[in-house]
């Protein structure tokens, strides 16, 4: 059977008009897409680093807006690229429009974390490196997107938390304020000076410089235990030494208590045994 190219002429001419409409849509939106992808990480970037920059405006600011161009970006290329294949934008904008009042609806609780991360952008209860407490989470926040809120904890782990949790929640900010009041107790046993312990303890708060003296600290008897006298110490510190001052004040404790034959008694229980007549 002899192959007639002239007979399937008309089917190559076709194939090749679909492949040269089509192909170069497919290509140009391909382009378009990944064109699309760089510019919204660029300009996400771009805004960041220039937010950083700037002393006026906060890095908290900065993130969030940097997620909503982004986003806005990538929704603007989604548009461009179904152009491409002959969809007429206009229509598809009223059609995503009732679509997207459908999807709303259906995900009240997504948008809800975008509604979320408005309110925190407002009231601004933290800002981007605050040492923060939310929905049960503790760490020091590293960015604020349109759907989360993400810390990484003392350890370096990254916690990813929804905005509709942490503005449902209590938010304990431990970064918000310049000073800090650091509470140790000091336990001494019941046989000794409770007024020289005492002198002690303001020697001790004293020698340390980082030890506010406005406002004053606070040494008082705080409880009489089953087993020690259990002095407070209270006292006033700046924020970024709080851990310090408190970890140093242990060890100090310990240290001139025992130079001053002061006891930190253990736990202990007196036992009394009645012998049968």
């Amino acid at each position: 059977m002899e192959f007639n190219i002239e007979e399937y002429q008309p089917v190559i001419d076709e194939l090749m008009t679909t492949f040269t409409d089509y192909g170069l849509s497919a290509i140009g939106a391909i382009i378009i897409l990944i064109l699309g992808w760089w510019v919204a990480n660029w300009a996400k970037g771009r805004i960041i680093r220039s937010t950083g920059k700037s002393e006026r405006i906060d890095d908290t600011i900065g993130s969030f807006a940097a997620s909503i161009v982004r986003y806005g970006i990538l929704a603007f290329t989604l548009l461009a690229v179904l152009s491409q294949f002959g969809v007429e934008t206009t229509s598809f904008v009223a059609v995503l429009g009732a679509l997207g009042l459908a999807i709303g609806l259906a995900l009240q609780g997504t948008l809800g974390h975008v509604a979320s991360g408005v309110m925190l952008m407002m009231f601004r209860p933290f800002k981007i490196g605050d040492f923060i407490e939310a929905a049960g989470e503790a760490g020091t926040v590293k960015a604020i997107t349109l759907f989360t809120t993400e810390m990484a904890t003392g350890d370096n782990v990254s916690i990813i938390l929804p905005n509709g949790t942490v503005w449902g929640s209590a938010i304990k900010n431990y970064s918000a304020n310049d000073t800090r009041r650091v509470q140790v107790i000091a336990g001494i046993g019941y046989g000794d000076d409770i007024n020289q312990a005492m002198s002690v303890l303001e020697g001790i708060l004293a020698a340390d410089d980082r030890c506010l003296k406005d406002p004053a600290p606070t040494i008082a008897v705080g409880e009489l235990g089953d087993s020690s006298v259990n002095i407070i110490v209270r006292v006033w510190t700046k924020s970024v030494d709080f851990w310090g001052v408190t970890f140093d004040l242990n060890k100090a404790i310990k240290e001139q208590f025992d130079a001053n034959n002061i006891d930190i008694p253990y736990p202990q229980q007196v036992l009394h045994i009645e012998k049968d007549q």
